[in-house]
């Protein structure tokens, strides 16, 4: 059928391997938090949260309502969760959030990744320590002042606004996303809209490296995030 054929051909395999990496991802999350609270998105804000996230990368209702069903039945399956920190080329630095049944294939995977770049995988606490764990709520249509305003009249604590491009982002506390969200969204005006909300790393500082540390970075980043059982992948590193 020729080679145009075998390029669409690897290039659909290649979108359902994502879809499918990308359903499996959210089914966990969304079974964990149903898990954990109650399975009804109206009480448990944490299966809330997941949901809309879920549904903004356009997961199917399917794949939502079955890891929902899994959490009501009585499976005794359950996902542990971990966080494994490294160290790329140059100063670059990682973390990788999990979602495992299996915590020594999820660790042998890691290690794997990490060897075949010739970087190093770290202990708890070496890389973590300089990043932070906020809450982050991302609106559009609305300015700093205007969200500071509000936070402010409703004597809500946060951390920083930022704005880059069209979108202003508010961090804080990652007990306080709830609160945040909440109070901007029931008085922002008509026209703003919160994007995302979200509980995030974010390191204390920020690098740039240079081309052949880049490459090796990115094929670092890259084999990470196709393993089955990371979930989010977090790193220091900027565009140069």
């Amino acid at each position: 059928m020729g080679r145009a054929y075998e390029v669409r051909k690897a290039s659909m395999q290649k979108t359902n391997a994502a879809k499918s990496k990308l359903y499996a991802k959210f089914g966990k999350e969304i079974f964990m938090a149903a898990k954990n609270g109650e399975p009804d998105p109206e009480i448990n804000t944490s299966l809330k949260r997941v949901i809309e996230k879920a549904k903004s990368k356009e997961v199917p209702a399917n794949i939502i309502s079955r890891a929902i069903d899994r959490a009501k039945s009585k499976e005794v399956s359950n996902y542990v969760a971990s966080l494994y920190e490294g160290f790329g080329p140059g100063e670059s630095t990682i973390l990788i959030e999990c979602l495992s049944d299996n915590p020594n294939r999820t660790i042998s995977d890691i290690k794997t990744c990490f060897n075949k770049t010739h970087s190093k995988l770290g202990v708890s606490g070496s890389v973590s320590f300089d990043y932070k764990n906020v809450s982050v709520v991302t609106l559009t249509n609305i300015s700093e002042e205007e969200v500071a305003e509000i936070l402010f009249n409703r004597d809500i604590d946060f951390d920083d606004i930022e704005t880059e491009d069209e979108y202003v982002s508010v961090f804080g506390s990652t007990t306080s996303l709830y609160e945040i969200k909440n109070a901007l969204e029931e008085t922002i005006k008509e026209g703003s809209k919160i994007v995302e909300y979200e509980i995030t790393w974010i390191a204390n500082d920020q690098i740039t490296l240079n081309k052949e540390d880049k490459e090796i970075f990115d094929k670092l980043v890259n084999m990470l995030e196709e393993v089955d059982d990371v979930q989010n992948v977090y790193h220091n590193v900027i565009e140069a």
